[in-house]
């Protein structure tokens, strides 16, 4: 589930740090970061990195209504569920062309789901354990990019599944390209695959700027996971194998979200 203020998308910071190394891989760690709340930014909070693991009952209920919504209102259908690992580390991959795409994204696993939500939601303490209890972690929009990764990979370092939209933002048009190369570091550094996800119909059915869904058809589809790049004989992942990667999930998802489209019947 979406958190009121929050797209689920990653920073634009979400990709590698300029001054990190030229190489990822699982047992590496991130590179030295600022404290968790953005270190100098003075809006940040200073929160610790945690990953809640647990599947509560009211995170079922929660994404009980979520699926009741998006088949009743939205009729969502999915095609390629089965291709999304049923355990370990997985980064979930989805176009971005509305604010619903996180909610309908839910649909393609029975997992629970981790994204990132602004930080100053955190500033009460009950209502931060509820949202870390319902796959939520803080990030500070304007801290430095190590911060995302540092929470992101610890998700993915638990076996959980993150959900990151690598075009870093809601966007509009039939072509998917400039990746954020979040994801494909993210693989490296933590061996999980990413799985690239189609959504066709929510550009219709909320575009940016609405407030209110249509109730109209959507159509998710699933594609088959990426495995992380592989390790030179040095036992690094060369930077240029994370371009690679995010070059082959540009092209997945371009094709599923084309799909998605024609099945949709709309963007």
């Amino acid at each position: 589930m979406a958190v009121n203020g929050s797209e689920g998308h990653a920073p634009k910071g979400a990709e590698e740090p300029e001054n990190a190394r030229d190489a990822a891989g699982p047992g590496d760690a991130v590179p030295a970061a600022a404290p968790a709340g953005g270190g100098g930014d003075t809006g940040a909070l200073d929160l610790p990195v945690v990953v809640d693991t647990r599947v509560t009952r009211v995170y079922r209920f929660l994404r009980f209504l979520v699926r009741l919504i998006n088949l009743a209102y939205f009729r969502t259908r999915v095609e390629g569920r089965d291709l999304v690992p049923a355990e370990g580390p997985v980064v979930i991959a989805p176009v971005h062309r509305s604010f619903i795409d996180f909610f309908i994204v839910s649909q393609v696993t029975e997992r629970k789901l981790h994204y990132m939500a602004k930080d100053t939601l955190w500033r009460n303490e009950r209502f931060g354990r509820f949202l870390l209890s319902v796959g939520a972690f803080p990030v500070h929009r304007e801290s430095a990019d190590r911060e995302a990764l540092r929470r992101a990979q610890a998700v993915l370092e638990a076996g959980e599944v993150l959900i990151l939209f690598p075009e870093g933002e809601r966007r509009s048009g039939p072509l998917v390209s400039d990746l954020h190369e979040g994801a494909a570091f993210l693989a490296a550094r933590t061996g999980a695959p990413i799985v690239p996800v189609g959504i066709g119909g929510t550009a219709t059915v909320m575009p940016k700027g609405t407030k209110l869904p249509r109730p109209r058809t959507v159509r998710v589809v699933v594609g088959p996971g990426l495995a992380p790049p592989a390790r030179a004989a040095s036992g690094r992942i060369p930077r240029s194998r994370i371009h690679a990667l995010t070059t082959e999930l540009a092209a997945a998802i371009q094709e599923l979200y084309d799909h998605a489209v024609t099945l949709a019947g709309r963007a």
